[in-house]
């Protein structure tokens, strides 16, 4: 079937599903625009600041980047990631591949609060089998290694594969049940090391850095490891709309210019909307920093805009943003020197000095966030010792050393000297310019 119009929902509490607005396919069929109910608009709230409540068709941007296709404002958030595309081709095979039918065959558990639905009076999205429990966690292995060969899905085998997944990225992974809860598992992608218990040393590792990471354990399978990451975006009967980084930035530029897609914009939003309550908002964005610091030092390059998010905390009521934990954290093993994301003076450059060039984006003075820096580098010096504790094989350090022990690297974390930014220069005070001279 064909789908030019769909209804968004929003899903806060699963029980109580409330309208949101019409989903059109726009733009020769690149986009998808939103329109507000009128009893959202009496009572709802702003998705994202570009969709503040106002009764009029919110487009995407003129220039669509990327694949070509995007959703307006937080509704891109609801599309599945690059592997949920491919499951969706796999196994749905709609007949038409526009965003339309990516938001539609994504089912039920997207990311966020969001949902998508065929009819404006009733939640009714596309239909889809329980999760996996983590009993079944062989077979769900079993499964992904099929689509991604292309092979042949039974009927069983298609059902568990489900409709997409709720965090970014192209690498397999699925949806699964632990003990009543949802987590995203990843699986061994035929790498040269050991990725998901690799993944799972650097985030434990990234959490004695002070940064707070989502909830991960390694899953034993037959001939390899898969990495399980506990959702953010869930809670005990409720759901929490979140935005992607990009979202957000996106969504705080204003009109007709470029998005500044990197760290430093990231912690302004954080600074001027995000929770206030004991000053959340400004250790959020000093946590931010830190995150900045631990991927450049420990080769995280794939830092793109949806490995980044931000929870909506009580969003009938302000709508302040909270970080949501640090997830896809592991050492991308390229050595490219540079960042997905904008670091500081020098762009994307994958250097401490780029990292300190902008540090008062972050609220810190230089002094504060090159202590922060310090502090990172003693943590990320020991993580031979802390891979080796997390159970990854011999061969992989020496792998990863490489990199992580390379020049570029070590010479950064051995020649940082905080002591040259102790000395914080005193703000000149801007002359009247009613002054005589």
């Amino acid at each position: 079937m064909r789908l030019d119009d769909l209804h968004l929902w929003y899903l806060g509490d699963p029980g109580v599903p409330r309208p949101v607005g019409a989903l059109k396919l726009v733009a020769a069929g690149k986009g998808v625009s939103l329109r507000y109910d009128p009893a959202w608009l009496a009572d709802g709230f702003a998705l994202s600041e570009d969709l503040p409540l106002v009764d009029t068709e919110f487009l995407p941007p003129g220039r669509l980047a990327g694949s070509g296709q995007r959703a307006v404002g937080a509704v891109d958030d609801a599309r599945p990631d690059r592997w949920g595309e491919k499951v969706i081709r796999f196994v749905d095979k709609p007949a038409r591949l526009s965003l339309m039918e990516y938001l539609y065959y994504a089912g039920d558990d997207r990311f966020g609060a969001l949902g998508v639905s065929t009819s404006s009076s009733t939640y009714s999205p596309r239909a889809t089998s329980p999760l996996p429990r983590l009993a079944e966690a062989q077979q769900l292995s079993e499964v992904v290694a099929k689509i991604e060969a292309a092979l042949p899905l039974n009927a069983l085998e298609a059902r568990i594969a489900g409709g997409g997944s709720p965090l970014g990225g192209a690498k397999p992974k699925a949806l699964i049940d632990i003990g009543g809860e949802p987590w995203v598992i990843k699986f061994f992608n035929n790498e040269p090391v050991d990725t998901p218990l690799i993944e799972h040393a650097t985030m434990t590792l990234a959490g004695r850095a002070g940064i707070t990471v989502a909830e991960t354990q390694v899953i034993r399978l037959t001939g390899s490891n898969a990495i399980a990451v506990r959702r953010f975006d869930r809670a005990p009967g409720r759901r929490v709309h979140s935005l992607s980084a990009g979202t957000a930035i996106r969504a705080a530029t204003a009109s007709g210019a470029e998005p500044e897609m990197g760290y430093p914009e990231l912690a302004r939003i954080l600074r001027r909307i995000g929770v206030t309550q004991d000053d959340a908002n400004q250790r959020d964005a000093r946590e931010l920093f830190r995150r900045m610091v631990f991927n450049i030092l420990v080769d995280n390059t794939d830092d793109h805009e949806k490995n980044h998010s931000l929870l909506v905390m009580n969003p009938f009521a302000n709508g302040r943003l909270k970080l949501a934990p640090a997830y896809d954290v592991l050492p991308t093993n390229s050595g490219q020197g540079y960042q997905e994301f904008i670091c500081g003076a020098q762009g994307r450059d994958s250097t401490l000095d780029n990292a300190m060039s902008q540090c008062e984006a972050f609220g810190l003075v230089p002094a504060e966030a090159a202590a922060d820096v310090a502090a990172v580098i003693e943590v990320v010096a020991s993580w031979q010792h802390h891979f080796t504790q997390a159970g990854v094989a011999e061969r992989d350090i020496a792998h990863l050393a490489e990199w992580l022990d390379g020049d570029a690297l070590r010479a950064q974390r051995d020649g940082f000297d905080p002591t040259r930014y102790r000395a914080t220069p005193a703000r000149r005070k801007r002359a009247s310019p009613f002054l005589r001279r």
